[in-house]
Order: structure tokens, then C-alpha cells, then sequence
């Protein structure tokens, strides 16, 4: 009970976290100027005109967040892509220290995420207050295809995070066991990614597959030759 206790804790730890990647409010939108406000809003040609005069691309708001980020978060792939193109940069971090393809990652946001990483974004950056990676992130939440782009454009299969856990750790210990986070165990094994990596407590994938009773990636971890 104890185990689970502490497990549930991180948890929620986490979710808060995943929560503080949200979207500007309705209030700070209210208040963007600027390239902001064009950002929020998906106004191209805004965009198009403050870059002519001479907007500074990468100024943050009081969240940390530049006018990519806001597009990002805003689903506004126009605005992202003009954005790009005058030279945004995509590796910028907010305060809690995510970037825009963790952002699109986390919102599963294919397209975005996909624009991104062809433009120069760096899929082996270390994001958010875990030290983590897109990957981790998207591990963890169960996006798949997110979780496959990642892993086809080079993202790290073995980062260990300052929790002492792995993408593949966290889509055993915060995934739900079911078809998403099966099939990104199953991708992550085989990617290559180190199926024996323990976590701070000692525990290997497989030992927190067993605990769990996550039956169908105890027989994908065995498969693949996963030590307990």
C-alpha cells in the first residue's frame, strides 16, 4: 500500500505539471499585443506585417511563452508556419521550461509537432521541471503516433529524467495498461530502447509491468529478453 501510495503521489505531481501547459487565458489573450495577440488569434497577415516592421520574434509573455508557443498552443499551424519561416526560434523554453515541440507532444499534435522537428527543432532537447524529454511526455500520456514520430526522428530512447524514470518506465508506471500504452511499449522495444534500466527504487520495466498485472507487456518485456 505504501508503494501505491507513492506512486498515486507522483502521479498527480505530474498531472499538475502536464496541467500547467495550458493554453494562454481568455484574460491574457485580452490582453496580447502584438505578435501575441496575431498568435492567439491565427492572424497571418498580423504576423506577416510586425515581422516586416521589425517584431522581435522570441519576446516572452509573463508565462515565458513566445508568439510560436502561443500558436503552438492555439492549434494555429498558419501562424506556426509564418512564424518559422521569418525565423522563430524553436528551441526557446517557457518558465516551466517547455519547448514547442514537448507543447505539440503533449497536446498530441501531430502536425505541429512534425513542422516543428523539420524546421530545427531538436527532439533531443531536455524539457520541463522533471528533466525530461517530448518523448517521456508522450510515453507517458499514451500518444502513439507522437511517440513513433519521436522515436523516427532521433528523440533519446534511454533519457533518464530526474525522477529516475525512462519513456519506457513512464508508460508502465503512469500509462493505464491498455491498447496506447501497449503499443508504445512495443514501439519502444523495438526502437532499441534498454529494457533493463531500473528506476531510483531498483525496479527494471519488467518488475513494474508484474507489480501493475500488465499482462500483455509483461509478455511483450519476456519476449524481448527483459531481465526482472
Amino acid at each position: 500500500m505504501r508503494q501505491l501510495g507513492f506512486f498515486i503521489g507522483i502521479y498527480f505531481l505530474l498531472m499538475g505539471f502536464v496541467s500547467a501547459q495550458t493554453a494562454p487565458s481568455p484574460e491574457e489573450i485580452q490582453n496580447y499585443q502584438g505578435l501575441h495577440a496575431a498568435a492567439a488569434t491565427g492572424n497571418v497577415t498580423a504576423i506577416q506585417s510586425l515581422v516586416k516592421a521589425g517584431a522581435k520574434l522570441n519576446t516572452p509573455d509573463s508565462f515565458g511563452r513566445t508568439a510560436l508557443m502561443i500558436a503552438t498552443h492555439r492549434n494555429h499551424l498558419s501562424v506556426g508556419k509564418a512564424l518559422i519561416k521569418a525565423g522563430a526560434d524553436l528551441n526557446a523554453l517557457d518558465s516551466e521550461r517547455y519547448d514547442v515541440i514537448t507543447i505539440a507532444a503533449v497536446a498530441n499534435n501531430l502536425t505541429m509537432m512534425k513542422l516543428a522537428i523539420s524546421s530545427g527543432g531538436n527532439t533531443k532537447r531536455m524539457t520541463s521541471p522533471y528533466d525530461g524529454t517530448a518523448l517521456i511526455a508522450a510515453a507517458h500520456l499514451g500518444h502513439v503516433e507522437i511517440v513513433r514520430e519521436l522515436i523516427r526522428t532521433g528523440a533519446p530512447l534511454d533519457h533518464i529524467n530526474n525522477l529516475k524514470w525512462t519513456a519506457l518506465i513512464e508508460a508502465i508506471v503512469l500509462g493505464d495498461g491498455g491498447p496506447n500504452h501497449q503499443r508504445i511499449v512495443q514501439d519502444l522495444i523495438a526502437a532499441g530502447a534498454n529494457l533493463n534500466l531500473a528506476d531510483g527504487r531498483g525496479d527494471t520495466p519488467l518488475i513494474l509491468a508484474r507489480q501493475r498485472g500488465y499482462s500483455a507487456m509483461i509478455k511483450m518485456l519476456v519476449a524481448a529478453g527483459a531481465k526482472p
